[in-house]
Parts: C-alpha cells; sequence; structure tokens
C-alpha cells in the first residue's frame, strides 16, 4: 500500500524542456549544470551532444545537425550550462523571437474559375518580344482558359468569349479575336473529364445478385 501512495507521476515530475529526448537527458543536463570544474563540464557536455545524435545517427556527423544538437542542450539546460560551444551560442531572445507574418495574397479576380496562374501567366506572357514564343505562349493560355472555363461552367463556350476574357485580363495587350484563332474543340476537352462508368455499377450489382442464394460457412 505505502508503494503505491509513493509512486510519482509524470505531472508531479519536473517540466521537460524537450520532451522528445526523455527525462533521462533532461537529468544528464541538469548534472551538466551543477559540475563545477569547467573542463569536466565541457567533457560531459560533449557526451551528451554524442549521445542525443545517436538517436538519428544518419544526421549526427553533418555540421547542421550539430548546431542543433548544441542549440538543443542550450535550450534544455535553460541557457545556464556554460560550456565551450563548437558554435556559436544562440540567444534567449532570438529563439522566443516570433516570426515576421507571411504575407497572403489578397486576389480578388473578376473571374475567379481561371484562378490565379492564369493571371500570373498572362503578366509574364505581355513582357515578351512579340513573336512565335509570345505567340505559342497567348495561344496556349487561352486554351488553358477554355478548359477551365468548361470545368466550371458550361458544356460548350465560343472562343469569343475566352478571347474577350483574355483581352480584359491583360488590359488590352493580348487580343486574339482580331487574328482568327480557332481553340481546342469543347468535346476534347469535356473527353478527358474524369467520369464514373456505368459498369461498375452494374457489375457490382450484378455480384450482389449472384452472391445471395451462395450458403455462408
Amino acid at each position: 500500500m505505502n508503494l503505491v501512495e509513493n509512486l510519482e507521476y509524470n505531472t508531479e515530475r519536473e517540466h521537460l524542456i524537450i520532451p522528445e529526448y526523455g527525462r533521462h537527458f533532461q537529468k544528464m543536463v541538469n548534472f551538466a549544470i551543477s559540475i563545477e570544474d569547467r573542463e569536466e563540464r565541457n567533457k560531459v557536455a560533449k557526451a551528451i551532444v554524442s549521445v542525443m545524435g545517436n538517436m538519428q545517427p544518419h544526421l549526427r556527423d553533418v555540421p547542421d545537425f550539430q548546431h542543433k544538437l548544441w542549440d538543443q542542450l542550450f535550450i534544455m539546460s535553460d541557457f545556464k550550462l556554460d560550456v565551450d560551444s563548437p558554435f556559436p551560442i544562440t540567444s534567449k531572445e532570438v529563439l522566443r523571437k516570433r516570426p515576421e507574418p507571411l504575407a497572403y495574397p489578397q486576389n480578388h479576380p473578376k473571374y475567379r474559375f481561371y484562378g490565379n496562374n492564369i493571371k500570373r501567366m498572362i503578366d509574364v506572357a505581355v513582357q515578351w518580344e512579340k513573336g512565335d514564343m509570345r505567340d505559342g505562349l497567348e495561344y496556349a493560355i487561352a486554351n488553358h482558359m477554355k478548359k477551365c472555363y468548361l470545368n466550371w461552367n458550361k458544356d460548350t463556350v465560343d472562343d469569343k468569349a475566352i478571347f474577350k476574357h483574355l483581352y480584359e485580363l491583360s488590359d488590352g495587350q493580348i487580343n486574339l479575336s482580331s487574328e482568327e484563332e480557332i481553340l481546342t474543340d469543347s468535346g476534347q476537352f469535356l473527353k478527358n473529364r474524369v467520369a464514373k462508368s456505368p459498369r461498375s455499377s452494374s457489375g457490382k450489382k450484378n455480384q450482389r445478385n449472384n452472391n445471395r442464394g451462395k450458403k455462408r460457412y
């Protein structure tokens, strides 16, 4: 009964700064902090880092990974461990500093079904010099716009509507309607759509009917 009452739970123990290494690593770090002799403290610190590296042997000899292990050692010691590190010691303030928030693109395109990549492609195309390469890119963009239009809208679309949208999105710098271009037929795009085969559903239904009369042992 006394043994049960004297059980020590993890919630009652010291908080682990990096739980991935476990409590024994934390005890070794605490022991290294308590060593008064600096030379002995350096030896113990190197031994701890070596054991930490053994947990991932394929990375333990990589310089960047070694730097990470030493940083983790100082973090587990709450930066109280005074040893000679082979790498610059990262300060507590730098580690706790929050990164700058990432700028999220807030685009509100007029034709959302085309997506933002189409607008980026158009912006690149208008910067190219006029010639065969630019003509080919403009035609490819128009074809992709037609494909996107058919994915989210009607089953057919007039090429003139695509040329009009392309003219608007390029601020009037790309005008394929004047060149009388002909895009890929809508039926060709519709063939590539992934559709459920009616045979699969009927096949499963027939299989269930065939299994009804079979005995199960």
